[in-house]
C-alpha cells in the first residue's frame, strides 16, 4: 500500500540530495516613474540581478543617487528620458538635484 507523502518535503529531500537543481529566477526589469517630484513607487522590492529602469515623466531634470555612500549615481535625466541599473544590493536613494525626493530598493 502506498502512503501519502508531503510533496514539499519530497522536493526538499530531492534538492538536498542533489537530485533536484536549485530554482533559478530569470532577472526582471522593474520600472520607477519619476513624476510629481516623487519616485513612484517609493519602495521597490527586487531580486539581486534584476534591473531597475527610472523614467522621468516630470517637467524638470532629476537624477538617482545612492544615499549613504554615493556608491552609484545616474547622470542628469531630462524629462522624457530614462536611466537603468542592475541591482546588487538594497539601497536608499534620492535625487541630488531635489534632495527631498527619496526612494528605496529592497533586495529579497
Amino acid at each position: 500500500m502506498i502512503k501519502s507523502i508531503d510533496v514539499a518535503g519530497l522536493f526538499l529531500l530531492l534538492h538536498l540530495t542533489g537530485y533536484l537543481p536549485a530554482v533559478r529566477f530569470a532577472p526582471q526589469v522593474h520600472t520607477v516613474e519619476i513624476k510629481d517630484m516623487k519616485f513612484q513607487p517609493a519602495t521597490l522590492k527586487v531580486r539581486k540581478g534584476d534591473t531597475v529602469l527610472w523614467i522621468n515623466r516630470d517637467l524638470v531634470t532629476h537624477d538617482v543617487t545612492e544615499e549613504t555612500r554615493k556608491e552609484w549615481s545616474s547622470s542628469p535625466i531630462p524629462s522624457g528620458k530614462s536611466w537603468q541599473m542592475k541591482v546588487t544590493q538594497s539601497a536608499d536613494y534620492y535625487c541630488s538635484i531635489h534632495q527631498v525626493m527619496k526612494g528605496k530598493l529592497r533586495v529579497e
